[in-house]
């Protein structure tokens, strides 16, 4: 499969102040506040829920196009990219704004002061996908992820009037999208991802039932967290999957994103949604156990080990041939 991913590009910086902002702020003057802490650690990760896709995907063999919106100071994270079997010649560069960054700074009580800036995220609602689909030979299917909103509804409009499969994955953005903009975005869908959570959010604003929503994408898929995985699709029975084994658990930031990276990836092999699902799973958990989206190793040994563990051996050997 020709898979291209759309959605943000970023990347984060997280601080570590070995104190209390509580003991910073004068409750009376906060009309005039004004204050500088003094960190102890900076961890910038790359970020992104499109190159955190891709980096599973990559990682899985498939050499996916990365499509969204950068600016000049993505070199280096390109080249990180291009070295995990990332193709990032889609990716636009813009002229006049940094790459989206979200800096926060934590205290000692696990309060934390935080701030996101766009940046060049916002031209990616100038991406079109015909040209990168004709100099590609054409894609099999565009994962929507959690992007500029405008881009996002552009995209799934001309997937569906160029008859390209996608897959709708809202995620975070689902909150600020209204109820018209949810129903452009997900009709149509092959695959539609959200998490329980919203998976309830995208009934509430578009004002369609479980039902309703069935009749209009292709299939369900609804990640769980600790329960693993429900998948519905219209007039069948759901299929539940559970989670893959977790040895220990680190962070959870992109562990979503690397479930979508497994699950498209064995879809790509010809392997049955209940097995892609458990793949996915497994991919996840591997994100799970580490701090960062992009900092886990995923190797055959590891995969096979950890499906086998979680789904049995007749699960590891339909999956090994394809590592």
């Amino acid at each position: 499969m020709r898979i291209a991913v759309t959605g943000s590009i970023a990347s984060d910086h997280l601080m570590t102040f070995d104190g209390r902002f509580a003991e910073q702020i004068v409750a009376d003057q906060l009309e005039q506040i004004s204050l500088s802490f003094l960190v102890d650690e900076l961890d910038v990760r790359r970020g992104g829920v499109a190159p955190n896709i891709c980096f599973a995907l990559g990682n899985l063999g498939l050499r996916s196009l990365l499509v969204g919106a950068a600016g000049a100071d993505f070199a280096e994270y390109r080249s990180w990219l291009e070295r995990h079997n990332v193709d990032t010649s889609t990716v636009h560069i813009s002229e006049l704004k940094h790459t989206a960054r979200f800096v926060c700074t934590t205290d000692q009580d696990k309060n934390q002061i935080a701030s996101f800036y766009p940046g060049a995220m916002a031209e990616a609602r100038n991406i079109e996908l015909g040209p990168i689909s004709e100099s590609n030979g054409g894609l099999d299917i565009v994962l929507i992820g959690a992007n500029d909103p405008e881009a996002m509804l552009r995209h799934s409009e001309e997937c569906r009037t160029k008859g390209i499969p996608f897959a709708a994955d809202p995620s975070q953005q689902l909150a600020l999208m209204d109820g018209d903009s949810v129903r452009e975005l997900i009709n149509g869908a092959t695959y539609l991802f959200t998490n329980e959570y919203e998976k309830a959010l995208s009934e509430q604003k578009t004002g369609w039932s479980e039902d309703e929503i069935l009749s209009r994408v292709g299939t369900r898929v609804t990640t769980l967290g600790g329960k693993g995985v429900r998948i519905d699709r219209e007039g069948e029975p759901s299929l539940q999957v559970p989670s893959a084994a977790v040895e220990t658990k680190a962070d959870p930031t992109g562990s979503g994103d690397a479930f979508r990276g497994g699950f498209l990836a064995a879809l790509s092999w010809g392997l049955s949604t209940e097995r892609a699902a458990q793949v996915g799973n497994a991919v996840a958990v591997h994100c799970l156990e580490v701090d960062g989206p992009q900092e886990y190793e995923l190797t055959k040994d590891s995969l096979l080990a950890r499906v086998s563990v979680s789904y049995g051996e007749d699960a590891a050997e339909e999956v090994r041939p394809h590592l």
